[in-house]
């Protein structure tokens, strides 16, 4: 049977998840320094006590942020991988980089920057990271219909993941597209022969 919940509860939840949302997007868009909780209570347009009523100190709700980037993160993985994708090295290419393109990896690299500064941060991005680095890599393989048992398979898909999260951060300064369109088939291209 499941659990009831009241409108109450309801209604704390939904605050909840506004506050995780605005803290990624006011992060992929002041950064860390202008990031407060404050501006992120603004933002979901909720008061300051209620957004400290959920996070009491502005480390708890960007802790809170980085494991729901990481979720959000995974769940794209999670998507692309349980839509039986059979487009091609190309299509899988393109697919990978894109997670590095959008708003989740912004927010996911202004927390990067933030960990290496901030004790309460760091150990949780690392550990979060990692476990979307390993999520990332598996995904990929089986996009790629690659073998991870033949020898420079490994490395091959790393280099990969590598180039997308470059093109990542080429992305954030100014649209990328262009460019990144030409590296994209010229990578698939290189794959397709190096992994075949």
């Amino acid at each position: 049977m499941g659990t009831v919940t009241t409108p109450k509860q309801d209604r704390s939840r939904a605050t909840r998840q506004r506050l995780l949302e605005s803290a990624v997007t006011c992060l992929a868009e002041y950064g860390w320094s202008g990031s407060t909780v404050s501006v992120v209570a603004e933002h979901a347009g909720v008061s300051r006590g209620a957004a400290q009523h959920h996070f009491p100190t502005r480390e708890d709700l960007f802790t809170a942020a980085v494991e729901y980037v990481a979720e959000q993160r995974s769940a794209v993985l999670r998507d692309l991988a349980d839509t039986g994708f059979d487009g091609g090295t190309h299509a899988a290419v393109d697919a990978l980089v894109g997670l590095y393109t959008g708003p989740l990896f912004r927010a996911a690299l202004h927390l990067w920057v933030a960990a290496s500064s901030e004790p309460q941060l760091g150990p949780r991005v690392t550990a979060l990271e990692a476990r979307i680095g390993r999520e990332t890599h598996r995904l990929a393989l089986r996009l790629l219909a690659a073998d991870e048992s033949v020898p420079g398979t490994r490395e091959t898909v790393q280099g990969l993941l590598d180039m997308a999260r470059g093109l990542g951060l080429a992305n954030l300064l100014t649209d990328d597209t262009p460019r990144r369109t030409r590296v994209v088939t010229q990578w698939a291209t290189l794959l397709d022969s190096s992994l075949r």
